[in-house]
């Protein structure tokens, strides 16, 4: 059976207006965006005349402690002169009005609150990065035993990461390298060719991809595809306390959990590099050739000579450690989730976020310093 709609009616009587409610004032239909908008306008148009009304609540068919609070803060947190209700509605009334609170005020913006609370950003990015450099520490230390022990590594751990951030990479990665290789090559002819430089988009495409966005863009697509199941893998266990588990047995989360997933994506990094380098290029080649008519002979005969060898191992080298970096980043993160799903959502995204940005960051100061070493 459905409950009738809450009403509000002003009706005249002996000693002035009256208020009559009706209806269910429950949070089954309050909850109804219609009925919602129509009860609070309502309440908003007799606002300035509150006081001098009398209420008449008898006619409630059902009122809860939802019902009870939208009236309570409507009459100011106070009960009115005249009010006519039942007992029942009186003691819902009298346990709201009992637990609710004012909402304190915000306090009033300075300079002196602001610089208090960049220094409080500022000491919790100065612990992420100490959680970091601890995590880095812990790794190396476990490249050592590792090397001590070969046949006692994780290895089949290695090799399943290896599979799931790298081999199931590879047709997003080829994908989306690409689509940004036509969107280059279009661009770039447009220009090149006011010019009549259009060959040159073999050696502005070719350095381009090969040498930044080439791992650039696979270590983007890693981060946002891997570091999150990184950090979602590791915060999970957290929640089922299966880093607990570890801890009691004397399992070393660093050997058991960081090094494996290192170790993997630092391999996958470098191949997903290349992969995504040569889907690009692919791309580039052509719509160079059905825009500015350069064919990929051509192309593939000049590009060695354009670009430098020394290009794909720097390429290749800043893959290796944007992988380290994206791993490093994911674990952190997903040893820092407390047990609550809603700490693993903040967990993961801050993960892709902080990875992101710091593959970026790295990117760019590579790219200053081996300008500035003539590579």
């Amino acid at each position: 059976m459905n409950e009738p709609a809450p009403t509000l009616v002003l009706q005249p009587c002996t000693d002035g207006t009256c208020a009559v409610l009706g209806g269910c004032w429950g949070a089954a239909r309050l909850a109804e965006p219609a009925n919602w908008s129509r009860v609070t306008q309502e309440l908003g148009a007799c606002q300035a005349q509150t006081a001098s009304y009398r209420w008449d609540l008898r006619g409630i068919k059902r009122l809860d402690h939802t019902g009870a609070q939208l009236l309570w803060n409507h009459w100011g947190h106070q009960w009115p002169a005249r009010l006519d209700l039942q007992p029942g509605q009186r003691a819902m009334l009298e346990r709201v009005a009992r637990y609710t609170t004012v909402a304190p005020k915000p306090p009033p913006w300075n300079a002196w609150v602001s610089f208090l609370k960049l220094g409080e950003k500022v000491w919790v990015l100065i612990d992420h990065a100490q959680g970091l450099l601890r995590l880095l520490g812990q790794l190396l230390l476990d490249l050592l035993h590792l090397l001590r022990s070969p046949r006692r590594g994780p290895w089949r751990d290695v090799s399943g990461h290896l599979y799931h951030i790298g081999a199931t990479a590879l047709p997003i990665t080829a994908l989306v390298g690409f689509m940004i290789g036509i969107v280059l090559a279009y661009l770039m002819s447009r220009q090149l060719r006011q010019f009549g430089a259009d060959t040159f988009i073999v050696n502005i495409l070719g350095l381009a991809l090969i040498r930044e966005l080439g791992p650039m863009l696979a270590a983007i697509l890693i981060a946002g595809r891997s570091g999150s199941a990184i950090t979602a893998q590791i915060g999970v266990m957290r929640v089922t306390e299966e880093l607990d588990a570890m801890r009691v047995m004397g399992i070393p989360k660093g050997y058991r959990l960081v090094l494996p997933r290192a170790l993997a994506i630092a391999l996958a990094m470098p191949l997903i590099a290349v992969w995504t380098t040569a889907s690009a290029m692919l791309g580039g080649i052509l719509a160079a050739d059905l825009v500015l008519g350069v064919t990929p002979a051509y192309f593939f005969a000049t590009l060695p000579n354009v670009v430098e060898i020394s290009n794909l191992w720097l390429a290749l080298g800043k893959s290796a450690l944007f992988g380290v970096l994206i791993a490093l980043i994911g674990c952190h993160f997903g040893l820092r989730v407390k047990p609550n799903t809603e700490s693993l959502g903040q967990g993961t995204t801050a993960s892709v976020v902080t990875s992101i940005t710091v593959v970026l960051l790295v990117d760019a100061l590579a790219a200053v310093v081996f300008k500035n070493i003539g590579l």
